[in-house]
């Protein structure tokens, strides 16, 4: 067919697959009669239908007319233009740096007192800092851009590959992609270099799971491998819009008059990479900024701390004292104003603002002066120097913290964010996923029961926990032939080496094992023999079965898309191995809300049987009504396992007659090849078959606890912190965890609100929906009724015990209705441990909203999996666990850390000691401000309230960003009330920080009350000594020698003032105390000394020289500090001796001791460190960087492995490093010196 016929078949498709008329066809064939180039102009006639898009495989013409976004990404949020008013927008969104701006204006105009340069200058500054830190994120972020835009990639042009940049790839083009390489975009997968169509891809660039995924490509276009076939493919795809959803995709492909269905296995993902395959072909379906991995890359939700909203109650506190103060200065002049003072030459011609005969507008006029004349009070300097503190407190305190590196994966604590450092300091509230985060999530296969029969004699932790509890001694003995491997930890010798034949019940067995080793989508890797077999599964949990399998005789070796293949032993007879391969029909995959997989195999004996795994409340609901007995001794075994802290899951199966198997496979097809509500129908096909189960047994898997769980617990119980457990497990095993996390004992009185009561079960029985629904309601309002009354009865006791509640998901669905809401919040609250099991992803969200908005408390959520994403972002704090579950926790988060047990050091150090300092640098800041702007208020007092300036307008302006700003850096950076050690030895001190004790308005107010103390005397006592003050030459000391002289008392006092306030004085203190000081030295002499026609401060010449040729700047100088700081000195004893906070009783007692070696003195005492210790603090030193990767949206927390390699520092590899290595030029490594 000629190019020309192509363009018509093109016209009419796509005339028709819009649904247009016979008219809009004949219109589209005349416009291709009159010219060649018609098919770019129809993106005008023929849009796209909002609910899918359609692409045309390998015809760029086709897809011109619709537009796709072009395959180049940005990251940066400014361009070349747009860069300084966007910045510039940014900046002035914050109200102080609007309020200066409107000052700056205001101080450019005839009413304003002093220069524009006052307030220009400091506003410049701060701007200056913030625009430069902008632009350089920016530029980073434009460098990552550049680099990924400019890999190349293969695409198929002209019957040939030709690399082009990824940033010029298009939609419908056909890409080539070669092993280890990632997806430039997201493909359609159409040919493998894999015989059987599949190809094997790493997913840790989006979700942080290295092992590896199968994908396989649609059997009808396994041909399209070389460029001259592939050249040959004009498919036509048909989907769903671009959308963030990374584990979905609905679409067909319409391909030689058939529609074959499209989902996830036949799409992958930008940001993944190749494994284990030479080379795959496939379509682009979605570009650039319409791939699902930048689609994900939202921003983590914006979270504002606690402190920094009450500090902006505190700014419009200072607001409404600088009105105040002009309001007082305005009446002033108003009633002040009169041509009786002659010497002030108010004549008719006198400008308004100081005109007898209006004295309203003199009033009005002087508000506006006195604006810009206490325009000081407001601390321009505060944000930045918080920003700068809190930045510096991430990445050097908290990310380089050696007590919270993990050395076993090589995994440091990491920041994501600098804005939540003192909300650390202050948490009530922690909501704790289990799986994972408490426990190890390092599954192993430790008992199960086969036909009502349990097997495994092991003794769990938790069993040991509570024989402990109950002054027993139990001892774990092991037989001689227990087998302990990865995922198996399993004693019983009647299911060992093919015994389980003499069993009463063989035939289970033979289920049991068969459904083990079948119902899975674990991959096998490595040689094909039980010793030197790897198994790569979603979940521990499924790696744990397939394991066990292996060891009871049933070694499952190879997979293919639609083969299993399983080395059976001992089956026929005793010694006998056997390899059986089981065609894999259907598999009806996991979720959340199925809580069940399942699998459609056919022996090779043509038997048909579906296998099923699952939670037990969803495979009970679903099992055949016969042999009730092994029904109820089974949910009994299952309490047993419960109670024994194991996690548990039901296996069943069902026999399938070929007729019936083939009925519900074509509704099974047809639900697949669904363009709308795909995911819901194919749950409802799959209800049709997963029923009248037979139940073969369970199995129970031991998921140890974390190392220092209990005790880092029971330490944050004692600093006043309560901890809640929202998890999936089912309540046996939950409290029993809860029990062996010292969460709960025995001492505590419980309330156990559960769905699994006698009464309920009576309900579900019958089956009626709404009446269930209106009876559990019911149960709960009565439960919680009666409990809350237990709990005030319990707190009003003198000695009543602590309080636990425990409840289920289903109670916690009505639980957490509007009516039931409250009631549930305050029986919440009065207990000091809660537990809710059987919760789904949304209520653990659901339940930390409730304490965060309801309770006002400020609450954390830490969890390691993507089922604790919702929890983490809703939480005031989220904390994600780089754990077995991938990186998606950590993703949402704004800490990360490797352990639960390194809460203790983040909390209760670096939370603490970060609230305590901020609040110093506020109020620090509060206060020097305060002070200053008090001595030019007493000052227009004596002026008439005219509005003159006590100050020469260059002191003002570089008050704050000059000569008071270090040292409260140097505060916000290195002070210290106790040790870390004492921290954590005394953790009842962290109550402070949930009190708020440091930031209250008492607290503001006796700052307040100082510094109005202080600059009474700075004024009193330096006018009133001055009146009789002379210089060398005998003249008195006018306006600009008293303020000079004023100035520098306030200078001197306020950074006195901070070491004062100091709980540790280091010498970086000292530096910047004295530096500051003697700034103002050099710049009073340097500027006092030069004069030129352009001054407006003639003035000031030679000031500083005239003062310090007397001997009454001295005297001054040493007596206004004293008596001003005279005040503070005699609060701080008193309240130290009669009234001491917490932490002052600890520094009290532990005075005489020496501080604990810190990190720095780890280089002195280098030769003295293990190798293991030396490894961890070269590594803690190596360059944290942001990502640099090629395809990926989201930042990684450090490439510490990658860093190390270079440095000549051994590290243990990272799942990233891959990443890394691809999107860098290769460099020679630095040999390791000898």
């Amino acid at each position: 067919m000629s190019g020309w016929e192509w363009d018509r078949v093109r016209v009419s498709r796509l005339g028709t697959r819009m649904g247009r008329n016979r008219n809009n066809y004949s219109t589209l064939n005349e416009r291709v009669r009159s010219t060649r180039t018609t098919t770019v102009r129809l993106g005008h006639v023929t849009p796209q239908a909002p609910g899918h898009r359609t692409i045309y495989c390998n015809d760029r013409e086709a897809n011109q007319p619709v537009r796709f976004k072009g395959n180049s990404i940005s990251t940066t949020k400014f361009n070349f233009f747009t860069f300084l008013p966007k910045g510039l927008f940014e900046q002035f969104r914050r109200v102080a740096n609007l309020y200066f701006l409107s000052i700056s204006i205001l101080s450019a105009t005839s009413i304003s007192p002093v220069s524009p340069i006052t307030n220009v200058v400091p506003l410049s500054l701060v701007l200056f800092v913030s625009l430069v830190k902008e632009a350089f994120e920016d530029w980073k972020r434009l460098q990552n851009d550049m680099s990924i835009n400019s890999n190349l990639i293969e695409v198929l042009l002209d019957q040939k590959w030709e690399p082009i940049p990824w940033k010029k790839l298009q939609v419908g083009d056909i890409v080539r992609v070669k092993q280890d390489g990632f997806f430039p975009a997201d493909l359609l997968f159409l040919a493998s270099t894999n015989s059987d169509g599949v190809c094997y891809i790493e997913t840790a660039n989006l979700d942080g799971e290295t092992n590896l995924k199968i994908r396989k490509a649609l059997e009808r276009t396994w041909d399209f491998l070389t460029p001259e076939k592939a050249s040959e493919f004009k498919g036509e795809v048909q989907c769903e819009q671009p959308n963030n959803s990374l584990y979905t995709f609905t679409g067909n492909l319409l391909f030689q008059k058939q529609t074959l269905p499209l989902s996830p296995n036949q799409i992958l993902l930008r940001g993944c990479s190749l494994r284990n395959t030479e080379y795959i072909v496939g379509a682009v379906v979605f570009t650039g900024h319409e791939t699902k991995v930048m689609m994900n890359a939202n921003d983590v939700p914006s979270k504002r701390s606690t402190l920094e909203r009450k500090l902006d109650k505190l700014i419009l506190m200072l607001f409404g004292v600088l009105f105040t103060m002009c309001l007082i200065g305005a009446i002033g002049s108003g009633i002040f104003i009169d041509r009786k003072y002659y010497y002030l030459s108010l004549s008719k011609s006198v400008d308004d603002q100081f005109n007898p005969g209006n004295r309203l507008l003199v009033a009005v006029l002087t508000m506006f002066t006195l604006i810009t004349l206490y325009s000081t009070i407001i601390p321009i300097s505060l944000y930045v120097s918080i920003e700068m503190v809190k930045f510096i407190q991430s990445t050097q305190y908290i990310n380089k913290d050696l007590h919270m590196y993990h050395n076993e994966t090589n995994t440091p604590a990491l920041a994501r964010t600098s804005n939540l450092n003192e909300e650390l300091g202050q948490v009530e509230y922690i909501f704790s996923d289990k799986t994972g985060t408490l426990t190890r999530n390092l599954m192993e296969f430790f008992k199960c029961s086969i036909g009502g029969e349990v097997y495994g004699t092991g003794i769990t932790e938790i069993e040991k926990g509570i024989a402990q509890r109950n002054g027993l001694k139990v001892e774990d003995r092991k037989s001689a032939n227990a087998v302990h491997e990865k995922g198996f930890n399993f004693d019983d010798a009647r299911l060992m080496r093919g015994a389980w034949r003499n069993e009463p019940n063989p035939d289970t067995c033979k289920e049991f094992f068969r459904c083990l080793a079948i119902c899975h989508t674990v991959l096998p890797e490595g040689e094909e023999s039980p010793e030197k077999i790897t198994y790569q599964a979603a979940s521990p949990d499924e790696a744990a079965l397939v394991t066990a399998a292996k060891n009871f005789g049933f070694f499952f070796y190879r997979r293919t898309p639609t083969m299993i293949y399983v080395r059976e032993s001992n089956v026929e007879k005793m010694g006998k191995i056997q390899d059986v391969s089981y065609e894999i029909l259907n598999v009806l995959e996991f979720n959340s809300t199925r809580k069940r997989q399942s699998v459609v195999c056919r022996y090779p004996d043509g038997r048909l049987v579906l296998y099923c795994k699952g939670a037990d409340s969803v495979i009970f609901e679903r099992l055949a009504s016969v042999n009730d007995d092994l029904r109820r001794v089974t949910r009994e075994q299952l309490e047993q396992f419960g109670s024994s802290g194991l996690r548990t899951l039901c296996l069943a199966y069902r026999d399938l007659s070929p007729d019936m198997y083939e009925s519900w496979n074509e509704k099974f097809i047809q639900a697949k090849s669904s363009l709308r509500d795909r995911e819901r129908k194919l749950d409802e096909v799959a209800e049709l078959i997963e029923k009248d189960l037979i139940l073969i047994g369970c199995t129970a898997i031991e998921d140890k606890l974390q190392e220092g769980v209990p005790a880092c617990i029971e330490t944050l119980s004692r600093a006043g912190i309560k901890i809640w457990v929202l998890t999936g497990d089912k309540m046996e095993t939950a409290i029993n965890i809860a029990y062996a996390c010292n969460l709960i004992n025995n001492d505590m009185k419980q309330f156990i609100i559960s769905s699994e009561t006698d009464a309920i079960r009576e309900v579900e029985d019958r089956g009626d929906q709404v009446e269930i629904a209106r009876f559990i309601k019911e149960e709960v309002k009565k439960e919680l009724k009666k409990c809350l009354e237990e709990a005030q009865h319990s707190l009003r006791t003198v000695s009543g015990p602590k309080l636990a509640l425990v409840i289920d998901g289903k109670c916690l669905m009505y639980a957490l209705d509007p009516t039931l809401r409250v009631m549930l919040l305050n029986l919440s609250l009065n207990c000091t441990s809660v537990v809710c099991c059987r919760v789904s992803p949304l209520q653990k969200a659901q339940v930390t909203t409730l304490v965060k908005k309801g309770a006002r408390k400020i609450t954390l959520s830490i969890g390691d999996g993507a089922n604790d994403v919702s929890m983490i972002q809703a939480a005031h704090i989220g904390i994600g666990i780089s754990g077995m579950e991938g990186m998606q926790a950590v993703m949402a988060s704004d800490f990360a850390i490797a352990q639960f047990r390194f809460l203790t050091d983040l909390l209760l150090v670096h939370g603490r000691w970060s609230y305590l300092r901020l609040c110093k640098v506020v109020t620090y800041f509060f206060y020097k401000n305060l002070t200053f702007t008090l001595t030019q208020f007493w000052f227009t007092f004596h002026t008439g309230f005219s509005g003159q300036r006590f100050y020469d307008d260059w002191f003002q302006s570089l008050y704050n960003v000059i000569f008071t700003a270090l040292p409260v850096i140097i505060v916000g950076l290195f002070d210290k009330d106790v040790s870390a050690t004492l921290s954590k030895k005394y953790p009842e001190l962290y109550m402070e920080g949930i009190k708020n004790v440091f930031f209250k308005w008492r607290v503001v107010a006796v700052w307040a009350f100082f510094s109005l103390y202080q600059s009474l005397v700075f004024y009193c006592f330096v006018t009133a000594s001055s009146k009789g003050a002379k210089s060398s030459s005998g003249k008195i000391f006018g306006l600009w020698d008293v303020s000079t002289m004023t100035f520098t008392c306030v200078v001197v006092t306020v950074n006195l003032r901070l070491l004062l306030m100091c709980n540790s004085i280091t010498r970086w203190h000292y530096i910047s105390v004295g530096g500051s000081i003697l700034a103002w030295f050099i710049f009073i002499f340097i500027y006092s000394g030069i004069m030129t026609p352009m001054d407006r401060q003639e003035n000031v010449y030679f000031v500083i020289y005239v003062l310090m040729s007397t001997l009454y700047f001295y005297v001054t100088l040493l007596l206004v500090p004293i008596v001003a700081l005279f005040g503070d000195f005699i609060y701080q004893g008193i309240q130290r001796w009669f009234f001491p906070y917490d932490y002052q009783i600890v520094q009290e007692i532990h005075r005489h001791e020496p501080e604990s070696a810190g990190r720095s003195d780890l280089l002195e005492i280098g030769n003295q460190l293990t190798p293991a210790e030396a490894t961890r603090y070269a590594i803690s030193l190596l360059p944290q960087e942001r990502s640099k990767h090629t395809g990926f949206a989201f930042d990684s927390p450090g490439y510490e492995s990658f860093f190390a390699a270079q440095l000549g520092v051994y590290a243990p590899q990272k799942a990233w490093d891959v990443a890394r290595r691809a999107s860098m030029k290769s460099r020679p490594k630095i040999p390791l010196k000898k």
